[in-house]
C-alpha cells in the first residue's frame, strides 16, 4: 500500500471518529506520529526546565534531589501519562483533557478542567520564556544595568512571545517543521552535553547522587528556599525540579485533530515523550552534578550554576556552542507551548466556554490555524510574565497542569466499566483504576509542595482561581455552558 493511500485511509478514519465525537474536521491534519511525539517532547524540553530549574533541586536537599528525586517524580509523571493515554485513545479531540472530563465527569468537571489546563499552559509558556531570558543572560553575561533590568526583561520576553505568535499564525505546517527540529535538537544537545561533561569529569564522586545536604537559606543574598531543619521536607520541595520539567505532554492531545492515526499516535506521543524526557533528563542532570567542581560553590551560584559548571570544565568553543543550542531549544519549547495553548483555547471556545468564543474559535481559511486563539494566548502569557516572578510562575504552572491532568483521569476512574465502556486501541485494562489512584495522590502532594515558601504567592493565585471559578460556575456558567456535543460513552 502506498504511503499516500495509507494517509488517506488514516485521515478518513480520523475524521469519522471525530464526527462520532460531535465535531467536523476544520484544522489541517498533517502531523505524523513522530511530530505528535515531538511537540510534547519540545514542551517538556529537558533543556528548558531541567536546566533553568536545576538549582531548585540542588539548593534543597543537595545531590539526592537530583539522583533520587528526579526518577521518583518521573515515575509519577509516567503514571499520569499512561492513564491519560487510555482516555486520549478513546477520545482524540483538540479539546483533550477538557473534552474527556466533560464526557466522563459531566459539564462542571469539564469546564473546571478546561480552565485549569488553559491557565497551566499559559503559565508554562510564561515560565519557559522568562526562564529562557534568565538563562541566556547568565550564560552569555548579557545582564542589563540593575536599574533597567526589569524593563529590559519585560520587553525581551514580550518580543519573544510575539515572535512565537507570528510563527504559529502562519499555520501548523511551519510550526510542525520547527517542533520536529526541536525534538531532534533536544536529544542531540542533551546527549552531547552529557557525554562532554562525563568525559571532562576528572574524578567521579558517585556519592553525590544520593547524598542529602541541607542547603536551605543559600545563597545568603537570595535564598532559593528559606532556612529550615527538615531534610525530608527539603527533599520534597526539591521535587519541583522534575515536576516542573515533566509537564506539557498534554500537547499531544491538543493536536489530536491535526494528527494522522490519532487514536494510536496520540497516547503513544504522550507516553513516549515522558519516558524519553525522564531518562535523558536524569542522565543529563546527573552528569551536571558529577562534573560540578564543587557542590557547595555551585549552590552559591544558584540560577547560574549550569553555565558556571559548563564554563568550568568544558573547552570554551564547546561551551558556547552548547549554550547556543540550549537557548534555541528553550525558544522552540516556548513555540510548542503556544501551539498547545492556542489549540486548547480554540477547542474550549468552539464549545462556547470562553468569553468572546465566536472570535476565538475562528480558523484562518488560508493557513488552517486558529489565529485569534494564538494571539490571545500569547498576550495572556506575556502579561503573566510581567506580573509574577519566575519561580512562582513555575510552581503555579505545575499545580494548574497536574490538576487538569488528573481530573479527567479521576472522572474516568468512576466512569470505567459503567458509562465508559468503549475504549480506544490503546488501553491499560485492569491497571487503569489503581494507577488513577496513584496519579490523584501524587497530584495532591504536588499541590502542597508547590505552595510552600518562597512560592507562597501561589496560595493566593491558586486559591483565588478556585474561588473565582466556583463563583462563576454557580453564578452563571452552570445555566449557560452546554459543554461539548452530547456524546454517549458506552
Amino acid at each position: 500500500m502506498s504511503e499516500e493511500l495509507n494517509e488517506e485511509l488514516l485521515q478518513g478514519e480520523d475524521e469519522r471518529l471525530l464526527l462520532e465525537l460531535g465535531y467536523r474536521q476544520e484544522l489541517a491534519r498533517r502531523m505524523s506520529g513522530f511530530s505528535n511525539f515531538a511537540i510534547s517532547l519540545s514542551i517538556i524540553c529537558i533543556l528548558a526546565g531541567g536546566i533553568t530549574s536545576f538549582h531548585v533541586g540542588l539548593c534543597s536537599a543537595g545531590g539526592a534531589s537530583i539522583g533520587i528525586g528526579w526518577p521518583l517524580v518521573c515515575l509519577f509523571s509516567l503514571t499520569v501519562a499512561v492513564t491519560m493515554g487510555q482516555v486520549a485513545s478513546a477520545f482524540p479531540t483538540a479539546g483533550g483533557l477538557y473534552h474527556w472530563a466533560s464526557i466522563l465527569g459531566g459539564r462542571a468537571c469539564g469546564w473546571i478542567t478546561a480552565w485549569f489546563n488553559l491557565a497551566g499552559i499559559v503559565t508554562a509558556l510564561a515560565a519557559i520564556n522568562a526562564g529562557t531570558y534568565d538563562f541566556a543572560t547568565a550564560a552569555f553575561g548579557a545582564a542589563p544595568p540593575v536599574g533597567s533590568a526589569a524593563l529590559v526583561k519585560t520587553v525581551v520576553v514580550v518580543l519573544m512571545t510575539l515572535s512565537q505568535g507570528l510563527l504559529n499564525h502562519y499555520g501548523i505546517h511551519l510550526t510542525t517543521r520547527l517542533t520536529d527540529l526541536s525534538g531532534y535538537l533536544i536529544l542531540i544537545v542533551a546527549t552531547v552535553l552529557t557525554v562532554s561533561l562525563l568525559a571532562a569529569t576528572p574524578h567521579f564522586e558517585w556519592a553525590r547522587l544520593w547524598t542529602f545536604s541541607n542547603f536551605s537559606g543559600l545563597p545568603e543574598s537570595a535564598p532559593v528556599f528559606p532556612k529550615q531543619d527538615s531534610l525530608a521536607w527539603l527533599f520534597a520541595l526539591g521535587c519541583l525540579l522534575p515536576a516542573y520539567t515533566i509537564t506539557g505532554f498534554d500537547a499531544s492531545a491538543h493536536t489530536s485533530e491535526e494528527t494522522l492515526g490519532a487514536a494510536r499516535n496520540v497516547p503513544t506521543g504522550i507516553i513516549r515523550s515522558v519516558w524519553v524526557s525522564g531518562v535523558f533528563g536524569w542522565v543529563m542532570i546527573c552528569a551536571l552534578l558529577l562534573a560540578m567542581p564543587d557542590v557547595r560553590e555551585g549552590v552559591h551560584k544558584a540560577g547560574e550554576v549550569v553555565p558556571w559548571t559548563m564554563k568550568s570544565v568544558l573547552p570554551p568553543w564547546l561551551t558556547w556552542a552548547l549554550l547556543c543550542g540550549i537557548v534555541v531549544a528553550q525558544y522552540l519549547c516556548g513555540l510548542a507551548a503556544l501551539t498547545s495553548a492556542s489549540r486548547m483555547t480554540y477547542a474550549f471556545a468552539r464549545d462556547g466556554g470562553l468569553p468572546w468564543s465566536k472570535g476565538l474559535k475562528s480558523v484562518n481559511p488560508r493557513t488552517k490555524s486558529p489565529s485569534v486563539a494564538v494571539w490571545s494566548s500569547a498576550i495572556c502569557a506575556a502579561l503573566f510574565t510581567i506580573l509574577v516572578p519566575y519561580t512562582t510562575i513555575a510552581a503555579v504552572c505545575v499545580i494548574f497542569l497536574y490538576i487538569s491532568y488528573v481530573l479527567p483521569v479521576v472522572a474516568g476512574f468512576f466512569a470505567y466499566g459503567r458509562n465508559w465502556t468503549r475504549m480506544g486501541p490503546w488501553q491499560l485494562g485492569f491497571w487503569y483504576r489503581p494507577l488513577a489512584v496513584v496519579a490523584a495522590l501524587g497530584c495532591v502532594f504536588l499541590i502542597v509542595i508547590g505552595m510552600q515558601p518562597p512560592n507562597d504567592q501561589a496560595v493566593w493565585i491558586v486559591g483565588g482561581a478556585v474561588l473565582l471559578l466556583l463563583m462563576i460556575w454557580f453564578g452563571l456558567e452552570r445555566r449557560r455552558f452546554k459543554g461539548p456535543p452530547n456524546v454517549v460513552v458506552g
